[in-house]
């Protein structure tokens, strides 16, 4: 019956641990929980209460003295408590810890309480190192805020307790079979999740913590109640697990139990620098919310360091001896538990735990049922392509080397370039030896940084040496590519590498397949090649310049040569054709990293990709009209390597599009923008991944590279003739004529919007020719040109504006773009 049954109080009793010692203890004991009134509702055997307000706690009080009709409390079991893993000294400590305790006891003196048990923490005591126990007799030293508020709130006890009996349980580390302590449960993340900071340690390895399982401390409270009249007041007894397992011993055995590691590698690092970076890292501004960690700050603080070799092995003789209490399980035992638990539903651990989960597990929760299956089939693949190209590691580090020996050998005598391949030189076999591990993929991205330095390093320091200048583009170029053309490639997130399609949605083709980019690559060599050869002119690497067509104005130099040291190439600081030159080289090496699904796991590069070619192809243009305008000549070369750049535009415009797209789908569907951006993400449709086939004719192959994406219609075609007739007309009717600059200007426009618009995905852009024929048709009455050139400006310009109309061929469909195209 349940009169029969002593009556236990339980406060935080609608809590985890508080329900379920209310379950364990109501075999024997009546319970009657205390906790939050909003906690509370429609729940039997609970009493709102709120230990924070006086008023609230004597009126719950009240209630309970009425519901066990005046008979005593065999025990009041204190568990609620303010927690935080911060280490600052927050409000609610002293509120609901220190004060509501205060509260609590001093309503609770108006009826007999046989025994009070307050649940606090071993960190209360000073801590020891390596080969020591703590006993209940060690000097209480908290070193934080939470254990300092545990320690005043124990003191409080003592003064406000008055009859009651009071025992003081200072418990180890709490986990069970899904959830732990903070730090053990972070430190389980990390090691999941392969973090640079699970690698890593500040304190002593050999130091450890005690731990206790939820269901040992459920028995230990159940013996301190059926103990009550054995036990004396103001007993303090520590509890948990007697022997500590070391930090480096749980690193081995987690590495071990997720990811089948022997050996996982902890490297101490110096505790200044380990203080010093939690600092920097904890004191940032948080991240905009909707980016790429929303705010969080980070678990490790700084006065977590001065406590990594803190060591919490406890003497439980007390616990053995009083209750015949000994935890019936050990930490190294339950870990597989814990581990599977992980395994089996790792977004449910890590809410659980309440730690913020990695992106790539919450969209892949959304998108399969087993994100474990598909983290270890990323890691299974990405590992297995790391092995495969191991030599790109080597390759770089090589080139290191080769870069650092050059200067003597190509008789470099300028000592900024001496001091900068020395130095990449070193930095480089560096970054090259570091990628040779899978789990520095930053390494590879250092290398890929260097290899840009190295390109341009020539230019900087103006080398007039021909072979250093070969010798920079050429290293640059191979240590960019073999950090970054080779699989796996790095930076993409598990979920984007693993699930999402190939073709975007609403599309027949992938924008960024082997065919959309090879014309743009084979461009980008085209202009290259003419802009390093013009390069080494600027540099003073050549005395001369072939230019077939163009005299210059000046004597002793041709178009080319007046046009590469006019004043407004001059006007640089590096030698401007020498930007495009690299601005090419990287073209060649971007269009060759990712996959055909790259619009979605790399969209930072897709972007990057349509800003080199783009931007710099309008760039490109301006150039080409002030040539004959402000230099007075044209150079065949650079009209050449234009050319190239601007018929890159239309290859390059459906991938943009589609990222685009991807990036606004992705930010609906809820995900941080700026981290998808970054790292990938999964995406509506099949996950089924197509290849490109190379295993056709070469005639279907090349068509399909010149024609993928874009069409060709005869109106475009003529637009883009006129424009060519435009920019060119000067030469007919003379740069004296009053319409030659308007002319030429409106020519070089044409085309510039007319092979954009080749595109599909551009092609309502089409109709800013019609602009162009407008401006042809009343420029010429302002200029006051002569009739054959106002004849022939109208000419042209009715033909522009009709040409424009017509909309042409359109084969494929883009989603949501499609009604952009008309």
């Amino acid at each position: 019956m349940t009169e029969n049954k002593p009556v236990v109080v339980v406060t935080g009793a609608a809590g985890n641990i508080g329900s379920k010692l209310s379950k364990v203890l109501a075999h024997k004991h009546r319970v009657i929980g205390l906790d939050l009134p909003q906690n509370c509702e429609g729940r039997e055997g609970l009493i709102g209460c709120d230990i924070t307000d006086p008023g609230s706690t004597a009126r719950a009080i009240e209630k309970l003295h009425e519901a066990t009709a005046n008979e005593p409390i065999a025990s009041v079991i204190h568990l609620a408590a303010y927690f935080d893993f911060s280490g600052e000294d927050r409000p609610q400590y002293e509120a609901v810890n220190e004060e509501g305790t205060r509260n609590l006891l001093r309503a609770l003196q108006d009826i007999e309480v046989e025994q009070f048990v307050y649940s606090g923490t071993m960190l209360v005591h000073q801590a020891g190192r390596p080969g020591e126990r703590i006993t209940e007799d060690t000097p209480l030293a908290p070193g934080w805020a939470y254990p300092q508020s545990k320690a005043r709130t124990e003191e409080i006890i003592r003064e406000e307790a008055g009859d009651i009996p009071t025992v003081f349980l200072h418990l180890a580390g709490l986990y069970d079979d899904e959830t732990a302590v903070p730090t053990l449960s972070h430190q389980i993340a990390r090691i999941y999740e392969r973090s640079f900071k699970a690698h890593v340690y500040s304190g002593n390895t050999d130091a450890g913590q005690a731990f206790i399982h939820l269901d040992d401390m459920l028995e230990l409270f159940v013996r301190v109640v059926n103990r009550r009249t054995e036990l004396q007041a103001g007993e303090i007894i520590l509890a948990g697990e007697p022997d500590t397992v070391s930090y480096d011993a749980l690193q081995e055995r987690i590495g071990e139990l997720i990811h089948g590691e022997d050996t996982w590698r902890t490297f101490v690092l110096p505790a200044p620098v380990a203080k010093l970076g939690a600092k920097l890292e904890t004191e940032s501004e948080p991240v905009v919310p909707d980016t790429l960690d929303q705010g969080e700050k980070p678990f490790i603080r700084p006065f977590m360091i001065d406590m990594a070799s803190d060591q919490y092995a406890l003497d439980i003789s007390k616990a053995r001896h009083l209750l015949d209490w000994e935890p019936e399980r050990r930490i190294m035992d339950r870990l597989p538990t814990l581990i599977k638990a992980l395994k089996d539903n790792p977004l449910g651990w890590y809410r659980a735990n309440g730690i913020t989960p990695p992106p790539w597990l919450e969209a892949a929760s959304e998108r399969v049922n087993d994100p474990e299956a598909l983290r270890a089939r990323h890691e299974t693949e990405y590992r297995d392509q790391h092995r495969a190209n191991l030599w790109g590691g080597w390759a770089n580090a090589g080139l290191g080397l080769w870069l650092l020996t050059s200067p003597p050998l190509l008789g470099v005598e300028d000592p900024g370039m001496i001091v900068s391949d020395v130095i990449a030189g070193l930095l480089l076999f560096a970054f090259g030896m570091l990628s040779l591990s899978w789990q520095m993929p930053w390494a590879r991205f250092g290398a890929a940084v260097l290899g840009c330095w190295i390109m341009f390093a020539p230019l900087v320091f103006w080398t007039d040496n021909g072979a250093a200048y070969l010798n920079g583009t050429l290293v640059g170029m191979l240590a960019v590519a073999f950090a970054l053309c080779l699989l796996p490639v790095p930076g993409v997130s598990p979920v984007a590498a693993q699930t999402g399609p190939t073709i975007p949605k609403g599309w027949d083709y992938s924008p960024s397949d082997w065919f959309q980019r090879l014309p743009v690559i084979m461009l980008a060599v085209v202009g290259l090649l003419v802009s390093r050869y013009l390069t080494a002119y600027q540099l003073e690497s050549i005395g001369g310049v072939w230019e077939p067509f163009f005299s210059g104005t000046l004597e002793g130099k041709n178009g080319t040569e007046q046009i590469i040291t006019s004043s407004v190439s001059e006007a640089w600081p590096v030698p401007d054709a020498g930007i495009g030159a690299l601005t090419y080289a990287l073209e060649i090496i971007v269009g060759t990293i990712g996959s055909a699904r790259r619009w979605r796991t790399m969209p930072w590069l897709v972007v990057l990709f349509g800003i080199m070619i783009v931007p710099l192809g309008a760039v490109s243009i301006f150039f080409i009209v002030i040539q004959p305008i402000v230099i007075g000549t044209y150079s065949t070369l650079a009209l050449i390597a234009a050319a190239a750049m601007v018929w890159q535009i239309p290859y390059s415009l459906d991938e943009l599009v589609a990222t685009y797209q991807f990036l606004r789908r992705r930010h609906r569907a809820g995900q941080p923008w700026l981290r998808v951006f970054f790292t990938g993400d999964t995406d509506e449709g099949s996950d089924a991944r197509t290849l490109d086939d190379f295993e056709r004719s070469p005639q279907v192959i090349v068509k399909d590279m010149v024609s993928g994406g874009m069409t060709f219609p005869w109106t475009l075609m003529a637009s883009l003739a006129l424009g060519l007739v435009l920019m060119l007309s000067p030469l007919l009717f003379g740069w004296d004529s009053g319409t030659a600059a308007t002319n030429h200007v409106v020519g070089a426009l044409v085309i510039t919007v007319t092979v954009a618009a080749l595109a599909p995905v551009a092609r309502l852009g089409r109709f800013l020719n019609v602009l162009m024929g407008i401006v042809l048709l009343f420029a010429p009455l302002v200029v006051g040109a002569s009739w054959e050139a106002l004849l022939f400006s109208a000419l042209v310009g009715i033909a522009l504006i009709a040409l424009s109309i017509p909309r042409g061929t359109v084969r494929s469909t883009y989603g949501t773009w499609d009604r952009f195209i008309r």
